[in-house]
């Protein structure tokens, strides 16, 4: 696989403050997520700014808050991984698993608010009346993002998952592909994302990972016909007679994933939604 942003930038493992910075710079150069990857850096840079603070005092050498800074520094890390997903892996294959990548986005964003909540600092900052710092937490406190797939996606989700496509679903493809690859014509940016999955199969059979392994070979044959109203039996097969493989088995993670918010006293966020999608039509 390509080498990750995670890995290729310069960031000690104990570095949080550095992390959250790769999390703003990269973000930028998201293919996809493209909303999503900008608010997640957006929350990032009102962290970035909180640690700067910390940095710049003994705080960060008390013995509870050191800890408390190195558990964030993994959940940023994730956060980073994330973008870089966003950057580097197929198009085709990060809309077609959007809604677990939304997921995702929800899911870091509350482990980095969790663990910012370091007890010993909050407690230091108020005894000792550190507005700059006092302000800085709550400012994190406050900010809440809302993580979505936006229209097009969900349309291209829809054209990606149908084992009949028609010049429509063609045209939506396009016009998806077009946003991620502005300066490409269709039929580049398509060899572009068949490099990409090719490169992820390899991977994932290097893993045994068999049933990404038919997602992604489902892929790479949309990326070769993206019209196709006589689907070969082996694309029937995959996404008709053995619908838990499609999208590695997401199918069966909705239901988790549902309570898992509602958990948290939000909606059912388009679950049945992408149930339909997945669905064979």
């Amino acid at each position: 696989m390509a080498t990750s942003a995670a890995a290729a930038v310069t960031v000690s493992s104990s570095d949080a403050l550095a992390l959250a910075s790769a999390i703003v710079s990269l973000a930028r150069d998201a293919f996809t997520h493209r909303r999503n990857c900008q608010q997640l850096a957006e929350h990032a840079e009102l962290v970035r700014a909180l640690l700067e603070k910390v940095d710049g005092t003994d705080l960060a050498r008390v013995p509870e808050i050191e800890e408390g800074l190195r558990e964030l520094e993994e959940v940023l890390r994730e956060a980073l991984e994330l973008v870089e997903s966003c950057r580097g892996k197929s198009c085709m294959y990060m809309v077609a698993t959007g809604w677990n990548a939304v997921y995702e986005f929800r899911r870091v964003e509350t482990e980095i608010d969790r663990r910012v909540k370091i007890p010993t600092l909050t407690a230091l900052v108020h005894e000792f009346r550190m507005e700059h710092l006092k302000q800085a937490l709550r400012a994190i406190e406050d900010d809440h993002r809302d993580y979505m797939l936006d229209e097009l996606d969900i349309e291209a989700q829809k054209a990606i998952l149908k084992p009949d496509r028609t010049k429509r679903d063609a045209d939506v493809l396009e016009k998806f592909l077009y946003r991620a690859y502005p300066d490409l014509r269709f039929d580049e940016a398509l060899q572009e994302e068949r490099e990409k999955l090719h490169v992820e199969l390899q991977w994932l059979r290097s893993r045994n990972e068999t049933k990404q392994c038919r997602v992604i070979e489902h892929l790479i044959s949309v990326a070769e016909n993206p019209s196709n109203t006589l689907p070969s039996k082996r694309v029937t097969k995959l996404l008709v007679n053995q619908p838990a493989f499609v999208m590695s088995g997401y199918i069966n993670n909705v239901k988790s994933i549902r309570e898992s918010f509602q958990d948290q006293g939000q909606d059912d966020w388009q679950a049945d939604l992408l149930v339909a999608a997945w669905s064979p039509l």
